[in-house]
């Protein structure tokens, strides 16, 4: 009862600063008003070192979205992590903790306070993947965490350059950088966010629990990276090289989501397209539609996560597509609102994902781009299309090959309750934000046939999904395992670590053979053997004893 009442009043708690902060945000958007609030702390020389948070309209409704999912997770873990469990507590508290660092990242434009939110989040998420103490799950964890690090490194050296301005406020010499601390914040970002060549940590995070990786992969971890860009935005600059990098990550998970059988790992991979969209859109300056994709694909991707955590809780933790199917027929509710996250994450008109998606895309034909790039835009979101009518081919209408069904339905439970704020949002959250947001949206002429290019392309993506199970045969087994492990690139930062492992390995052993052996950890194990010594011939010879007595004796006198 104790763990209920915990669970209880933390939902209602962000679902109440939830509420609050969408609130204001609407008013300060309404009003083009900002907040900041400053807390002097310590001044060394010309350097001020003090901690400020800036409540505005991005702030407001970024985290306004982040509690509210946190809080149907919170809701959610209630019955799926077992609320009357020893360890459910312990999971609570990792959760509130994971998003109050998020929280902080958020609220803050100073990048001391960016940095201890940012090393919250890598630090509490390596708690998260570790959570169920196995060996996948270690190296899961090492590979989140070493992958990350990358990024901190990113943000040190930032941390560092802005020394010479005398203040960490970001915000306010945004103007005046220079091209060195943008590239390394863009570097520390695309870490974050998992772009080529960081992309193997994402999917390898799916070791954590399932409403974790809700929370993780649709508002707070992943995104911590195209948010503080969307902050640096006077900052972004054009680039063909970055552009090509964020549209090879969507070709590139869309590719290995084609062949994936996990379950977590298929909507994780998707996650990865979704953030190269935002990217894309970012690099092409397109800042409000970024932020506008942020907040839509947070809503459906932690619906997504939420249904696929009840398939797996209810077919005793499996997670292979291929031994799931006819779940609809046992549970239709839970069905309905996976399809929906679905069709919303491939941008079916008039859901979530439509208002954010289209536009994006249709900005994008009116950039400047070659022909080349055009046709990996067009083919991520064929892409798309394929490996979600997949998803939905083998979870749904593919005959079950694990365990009878006749007991598993639809109950009432703090899972259903959750997806059900869920889905609603999947479904209006794009077009209330269309109505709300004054969107700096300029208008977008083009003839019929290009206008619907994009719907064709979603169409023709989910015939050729269809089409992928008749022509499997085409495939050899070395196709699949290549794409399955996303073309190697896990295998090849296990072994760079492992070879920077090792290398500190040696490190440390020369060390300890050399440099203590013969300085102060050698000194004291020599001290110490020769007081041992020292004591043994003392008590075992009589002369000595008598010796040593006389000596104690003298001096006493």
């Amino acid at each position: 009862m104790i763990k209920f009442n915990f669970y209880v009043v933390w939902f209602f708690m962000m679902l109440l600063i939830s509420m609050i902060s969408f609130y204001f945000g609407m008013i300060f958007n309404l009003l083009n008003y900002s907040l900041i609030i400053e807390v002097s702390l310590l001044n060394v020389n010309s350097v001020n070192l003090s901690y400020v948070l800036l409540f505005d309209f991005i702030s407001m409704m970024f985290m306004s979205v982040v509690l509210f999912i946190s809080s149907m997770v919170i809701l959610y873990s209630y019955s799926y992590m077992g609320g009357i469990s020893n360890s459910s507590l312990r999971f609570l508290f990792l959760v509130i903790l994971f998003v109050l660092s998020m929280i902080l990242m958020i609220m803050s434009p100073n990048l001391l306070s960016i940095m201890l939110g940012w090393d919250g989040l890598g630090l509490i998420s390596y708690c998260l993947v570790i959570y169920y103490m196995s060996n996948n799950s270690y190296v899961a964890g090492l590979i989140t965490c070493l992958t990350n690090r990358i990024g901190d490194a990113g943000l040190i050296i930032c941390i560092s350059w802005m020394l010479s301005y005398g203040s960490w406020h970001f915000i306010f010499y945004k103007d005046y950088f220079d091209s060195y601390i943008s590239w390394l914040m863009i570097m520390s970002c695309f870490t974050k966010s998992a772009q080529i060549p960081f992309s193997c940590w994402l999917p390898a995070a799916m070791a954590a629990p399932t409403p974790v990786s809700a929370l993780v992969h649709s508002s707070t971890l992943v995104t911590a990276g195209v948010y503080l860009l969307i902050r640096f935005n006077n900052n972004l600059f054009f680039s063909n090289t970055l552009l090509f990098i964020s549209l090879m990550t969507m070709v590139f998970s869309s590719i290995c989501a084609n062949f994936e059988f996990d379950l977590k790992k298929i909507i994780a991979l998707s996650t990865l397209s979704q953030l190269g969209l935002m990217m894309v859109s970012l690099l092409m300056n397109m800042i409000d539609l970024s932020f506008f994709h942020l907040l839509t694909h947070a809503m459906f991707k932690s619906l997504l996560f939420l249904c696929a955590g009840i398939f797996i809780f209810y077919m005793n933790d499996n997670q292979d597509i291929r031994l799931m199917g006819i779940v609809c027929n046992s549970m239709p509710f839970t069905t309905a609102c996976f399809n929906i996250s679905t069709m919303a994450l491939c941008g079916i008109p008039f859901l979530s994902g439509f208002y954010s998606k289209d536009l994006i895309v249709e900005s994008y034909l009116n950039f400047n781009m070659n022909t080349f790039m055009f046709i990996i835009m067009y083919l991520s979101l064929g892409l798309t299309s394929s490996y979600s009518i997949r998803l939905c081919y083998y979870s749904i209408m593919h005959n079950n090959k694990l365990m009878s069904l006749n007991l598993v339905f639809d109950k009432f439970s703090f899972m259903k309750l959750s997806i059900y704020f869920l889905t609603f949002f999947s479904v209006f959250f794009g077009c209330l934000q269309m109505w709300m947001i004054n969107l700096d949206l300029t208008l977008i002429m083009m003839p019929t046939y290009i206008k619907i290019m994009t719907l064709l392309m979603v169409m023709f993506g989910f015939w050729m999904g269809l089409e992928m199970f008749n022509l499997s045969y085409l495939f050899t087994n070395n196709f699949y395992l290549f794409n399955s492990k996303m073309w190697f690139l896990f295998s090849h930062s296990y072994f760079l670590y492992n070879k920077f492992y090792n290398v500190s390995i040696y490190s440390n052993n020369y060390l300890l053979m050399w440099g203590e052996y013969y300085g102060a950890v050698g000194l004291s194990y020599y001290l110490m053997n020769i007081s041992l010594k020292m004591q043994n011939l003392i008590n075992n010879n009589i002369k000595m004893f008598l010796i040593t007595f006389l000596i104690w004796f003298m001096f006493m006198i």
